[in-house]
């Protein structure tokens, strides 16, 4: 696959922990190197590391970056007590469960006010 293939960002629906999540991702899913995981922080979606995951894809990188549970194309659950660390967390293990991925690369962004 070549850099320009590679680096093309495709975006999906998966199912996991309960919720429908949207995921844009980038690079070959058999490629040889690692899978980059990508967390946004408050107030962004994945779109915030696009530049990154193309970047990295380029390069041989498998890169997934989902909008979080609230956010853009992820389900919003309306109970505000779903919206707990744990329950993020859920979503994260389940979408790599859902997606087949063991060992990843996480990188995160949090906004701290």
């Amino acid at each position: 696959m070549d850099g320009a293939a590679a680096a093309a960002i495709r975006h999906r629906t998966v199912e996991a922990n309960g919720i429908a999540m949207h995921v844009a991702e980038s690079g070959d899913e058999g490629g040889p190197r690692a899978v980059v995981v990508f967390l946004h922080g408050f107030p962004e979606l994945w779109y915030s590391w696009r530049h990154q995951m193309q970047h990295l894809a380029a390069r041989g990188y498998r890169c997934v970056a989902p909008d979080l549970r609230g956010y853009g194309g992820t389900d919003a659950p309306p109970d505000v007590a779903s919206y707990s660390a744990f329950h993020v967390v859920g979503d994260v293990v389940a979408l790599l469960d859902a997606l087949g991925l063991g060992k990843v690369h996480l990188r995160v962004h949090i906004a701290i006010p």
